[in-house]
């Protein structure tokens, strides 16, 4: 839950040898600030356990960008000699500005505009995840107008019912994303594909969902698509050499909550891919995975501020405290969006108070502005102590808003006992450097 540097000594929150409150008369609050070694450590070790369980077969991990990115990250990747999977032309501008190999890009998104598209080929990505029949079009046109054979998969859903929450599952029927294979969609588009001499087919993709503990959703999907990858073997004579079995592997938000590492689902996987690639007389294709937060989630870890405390009687007599920190929905919204749990500790002292039921929420003018909807605290927490969220490294920042005009807090990076700000704290300028002045 918390990122491997983190330890507490007499109350008081230390990462890589500097305290809670160090960091807070430095960098200010709200601040999140992630921990590059653990954010290496996690890369390399889903890079080395995709290597260890598929052998040759072993394709890339692509870090999926939309949990949280910026170059100072971008270039952490590059170093790792891991892929990046983006899912916007602001997601590609970072990667291209933090160094990365184009060929060690996948673009991915529903809904691709043609001048992303069109960016995408001309700088030579690796591989353009196709979403709809409108973007085979388009991708090919592209491909042609630049003289390029573009290669591309074709995201599919599989019709998996990852048990997560709605907002976060992708892989069944109903949604959005990719080709439904149950619905002949994935094999019109097959057939759409490879009928461009631009577009070469290299395979198919699928992301069953995020937050997912164990393995069993993964495992259908791989089964699903492998035995369309054998239906287009006999129905087009191509052998597709590549599969893409995306990301969502869990972390720890919650005590007693276990982060997935990769030898809990990759080996697994393996015997899977193999079996069903085996029983359709297939060859053993390139496995690629999509690890994001599960990479980034556990490094990080928000510092908040309490600004004031208050008491509510509730209609059964209990009295619920509510703590209002200095920043909320503005840097993280999943609580209110989505209903998810995180937890929280006094980070700058000890505290031997008895524990009070307890609400800690944001500064925003919004009832359901909530960071911790229920979570036991000390009771004399008071305006002035700090508190810490782990586990804040995917999705806080990068979903991070505005509102209110609240300026969106920096990230910090931490290496070997020093600070860094890898993103600035934006400011009042930056709030009205949009605004056109007559």
């Amino acid at each position: 839950m918390w990122s491997r540097a983190i330890s507490f000594e007499q109350g008081h929150l230390t990462i890589s040898g500097l305290s809670a409150r160090e960091l807070a008369t430095q960098f200010g609050t709200p601040t999140f600030f992630i921990d590059e070694d653990h954010f290496r450590a996690r890369a390399t070790a889903w890079a080395q356990s995709l290597q260890t369980n598929f052998g040759a077969s072993a394709g890339n991990v692509y870090y999926a960008a939309k949990a949280f990115i910026c170059t100072d990250v971008a270039r952490w990747i590059k170093e790792e000699g891991i892929g990046i999977d983006v899912c916007t032309g602001g997601e590609l501008a970072v990667a291209l500005a933090g160094g990365i190999d184009p060929k060690k890009i996948e673009v991915h998104g529903n809904n691709k505009s043609v001048a992303e598209i069109e960016r995408a080929v001309q700088v030579g990505v690796k591989t353009i995840v196709i979403d709809s029949l409108f973007e085979i079009e388009r991708v090919a046109a592209a491909a042609t107008k630049h003289g390029v054979r573009q290669a591309v998969m074709l995201r599919l859903t599989p019709g998996v019912e990852a048990h997560t929450h709605e907002s976060i599952s992708t892989a069944h029927e109903d949604v959005k994303f990719g080709f439904s294979i149950a619905s002949g969609a994935a094999a019109v588009a097959v057939t759409e594909v490879l009928s461009h001499a631009s577009l070469e087919l290299r395979g198919f993709h699928c992301h069953v969902g995020s937050q997912i503990f164990g393995t069993d959703s993964f495992e259908l999907a791989a089964t699903r698509i492998i035995a369309l990858m054998a239906e287009c073997k006999s129905k087009h004579g191509i052998e597709l050499p590549e599969l893409d079995l995306g990301g969502g592997y869990a972390i720890a938000y919650m005590p007693g909550d276990v982060t997935v590492e990769p030898e809990d689902v990759l080996p697994a996987l393996s015997v899977v891919v193999k079996r069903e690639c085996a029983a359709a007389g297939l060859a053993l294709p390139i496995i690629s995975i999509e690890p994001g937060r599960n990479i980034v989630g556990p490094t990080t870890f928000t510092l908040y501020e309490v600004g004031t405390v208050k008491d509510v009687v509730l209609k059964d007599g209990r009295i619920r405290r509510y703590i209002s920190v200095d920043g909320g929905m503005s840097d993280n919204i999943r609580p209110s969006l989505y209903g998810a749990d995180f937890s929280a500790v006094l980070a700058d002292r000890v505290s031997t108070a008895a524990h009070a039921l307890s609400r800690v929420v944001g500064k925003h003018c919004e009832t359901g502005d909530i960071v911790i909807r229920d979570i036991e605290l000390p009771s004399d927490i008071a305006p002035g102590d700090l508190l810490a969220t782990p586990a804040t490294g995917a999705y806080g920042r990068s979903m991070a808003s505005n509102y209110n005009h609240v300026p969106r807090p920096p990230v910090v990076a931490i290496k070997n006992g020093k600070a860094r700000v890898i993103v600035r704290r934006e400011n009042e300028a930056d709030l009205l450097a949009l605004d056109v002045k007559e």
